[in-house]
C-alpha cells in the first residue's frame, strides 16, 4: 500500500519510567558503595564494575525518557480480504538511540518484491538516519540523513547515477511513512501525544516517492474488536484516510479502506 501525499500516556508507561528511574538510582548508589570500598582497600576491584555497570545502564537510560517500548512482531498484509505479503518488525534501543527495522515481502504480478527500511531515531522520535532498499523487477534504495529540520537524501536506482535532494520541514519530528512498511505507523502511534489527544498534524515524508507533505492524527477512543477493546487513531491526508487500532501501544490491525487493503498483526 502507498502512502499518498496531495500523548495521554497510560498508566502502565508512566509507572515503567518511575521503575526505570529507580533502577538508574540503585546502580548509581551500588556504584558509589563500590567507589567507597575501593578507596577503603586500596584495591581496584570497582574500575571493572563500573566500566560494566555503565554499559548496562545505557539502554536503561535509553528507555527511561524514550516514548518507545521495545517490540517485535510479523503483520500479515491483506488487499481483498486475499493474502499479498507479510512484514517481520522489531523497535529497540541502540545505545542512547532507538532502531525501528522492518523487512516486507510483497506478492506483485512480476513475483515477489521485497522492501527494507530502517529507521534510526532519539528517544522523542526525533529520526535522525533512514535507509530503505527494494528488489524484484527493479532494484533501489536510498539514504536519508536529518539535521535538524532538514533531510539530505541519497537516491541509488539500478543502472543510474546516484541522485540528491534536500527537504526541510518545519520541525525536526518528521513521521516518515514509507511504502508497504507498516511498522512506521506504531512509530507514529507512539509521537501520539495521548495526554493532549485531539487532532495533531506531523511533517511527513514517504521516502520511495521522495514526497514531503503533512498528515493529520486524531484519537477516536476505545473500539470493541472482535471483542476486543482497542485504541484508534485515524491517519488522514487529504486524499487518504486509514486506521490504526493499537492494544496498549501495540498497533495489532491497520485498515486502508480506499486501498481495499487490512494489516493484521499475527
Amino acid at each position: 500500500m502507498k502512502m499518498s501525499m496531495k500523548r495521554r500516556r497510560a498508566p502502565l508507561v508512566a509507572l515503567a519510567a518511575a521503575l526505570g528511574s529507580l533502577i538508574l538510582l540503585a546502580a548509581a548508589l551500588a556504584s558509589t558503595v563500590l567507589l567507597l570500598a575501593d578507596r577503603a582497600s586500596g584495591h581496584d576491584f570497582s574500575r571493572a564494575a563500573s566500566r560494566a555497570l555503565h554499559l548496562r545502564l545505557q539502554p536503561l537510560r535509553a528507555a527511561a525518557a524514550s516514548i518507545f517500548t521495545q517490540d517485535k512482531g510479523t503483520f500479515r498484509i491483506l488487499v481483498s480480504g486475499q493474502q499479498a505479503g507479510k512484514e517481520e518488525f522489531e523497535i529497540g534501543p541502540s545505545g542512547e538511540n532507538w532502531t525501528a527495522h522492518g523487512s516486507t515481502e510483497i506478492q506483485t504480478s512480476q513475483g515477489a518484491a521485497h522492501v527494507n527500511g530502517s529507521l534510526e531515531l532519539r528517544p522523542d522520535g526525533t529520526p535522525l538516519h533512514y535507509e530503505w532498499s527494494t528488489t524484484g523487477a527493479k532494484k533501489a534504495g536510498a539514504t536519508i540523513v536529518f539535521s535538524g529540520v532538514t533531510a539530505s537524501v541519497e537516491l541509488r536506482l539500478e543502472g543510474m547515477r546516484p541522485f540528491t535532494q534536500q527537504f526541510t520541514f518545519n520541525s525536526p519530528r518528521v513521521a516518515i511513512l514509507d511504502n508497504n512498511l507498516y511498522y512506521q505507523y506504531a512509530v507514529l502511534a507512539r509521537l501520539y501525544d495521548w495526554n493532549q489527544k485531539g487532532a495533531q498534524t506531523f511533517s511527513v515524508l514517504v521516502p520511495q516517492e521522495m514526497t514531503p507533505g503533512t498528515i493529520t492524527v486524531e484519537s477516536l477512543g476505545k473500539q470493541d474488536v472482535a471483542g476486543a477493546k482497542l485504541e484508534e487513531l485515524r491517519v488522514k491526508t487529504e486524499d487518504l484516510e486509514i486506521d490504526l487500532f493499537l492494544d496498549g501501544q501495540r498497533l495489532v490491525r491497520l485498515v486502508s479502506p480506499s486501498a481495499n487493503a487490512e494489516i493484521l498483526r499475527e
